[in-house]
């Protein structure tokens, strides 16, 4: 059983480190990777669960690729790697082990190659690829977009009908930033707490027959 553990820490680890090589642009650019190998190739959390954490992620302080720490430790406690009477102990290791290995490359990054990218500014040599990097990472962002509008609005899959109350809150949200320039925190606040009050409201409102 040991090496059922080390060997699901391992791929972890072998798998935040190929994420960190692949954060250009920041948390943005590299969450539908996580997503694709943390929810739909190895399934250590849900689709719902990878929402919650990017939710979590985006209204804590801290930057947003702490989100892979939350991945950690919803896997290990999910899949029980110390056995069923250690849960917690599996998912802080696993959250350890995931948030060491995403930051690792990052630090080896600076403190080998910071001399030479400082001088490689105004090489064109060197800019031109980085134009189509960030031409790149802007396509991943707007990806990461669709990927939150799709399991938002349709939480169940397109077969279900659309969460008229969360295309209701984005709206609101949308024209809160960009018509009215409200500040981004309280925008956030709002919208947890309409969230919120809708979900206490919701049991009185499907016995009043409205279906949203």
């Amino acid at each position: 059983m040991t090496l059922i553990y080390r060997a699901a820490l391992q791929q972890m680890a072998w798998f935040f480190t190929k994420a960190a090589l692949l954060t250009f642009g920041g948390a943005y650019a590299v969450l539908p990777y996580v997503y694709q190998g943390a929810v739909e190739h190895y399934q250590w959390l849900t689709a719902h669960q990878m929402i919650d954490g990017l939710a979590l992620g985006e209204t804590t302080p801290g930057p947003l690729i702490m989100v892979v720490t939350f991945v950690g430790f919803v896997a290990g406690w999910a899949k029980a790697l110390f056995g069923p009477e250690q849960l917690f102990l599996a998912g802080a290791t696993a959250a350890f082990v995931v948030t060491y290995f995403t930051f690792l490359p990052s630090f080896i990054f600076i403190l080998a190659g910071g001399p030479l990218v400082e001088s490689t500014h105004g090489n064109l040599k060197y800019t031109a690829p980085l134009t189509g990097i960030t031409a790149a990472v802007v396509g991943v962002i707007l990806n990461l977009a669709a990927f939150f509008a799709y399991h938002v609005f349709w939480p169940h899959g397109f077969a279900q009908p659309v969460d008229i109350v969360a295309v209701l809150i984005s709206v609101a949200a949308l024209l809160a930033l960009f018509r009215y320039k409200i500040g981004v925190i309280p925008v956030i606040a709002a919208c947890g707490i309409a969230g919120l009050l809708f979900n206490l409201a919701k049991p009185w409102i499907e016995q009043l027959g409205v279906g949203l």
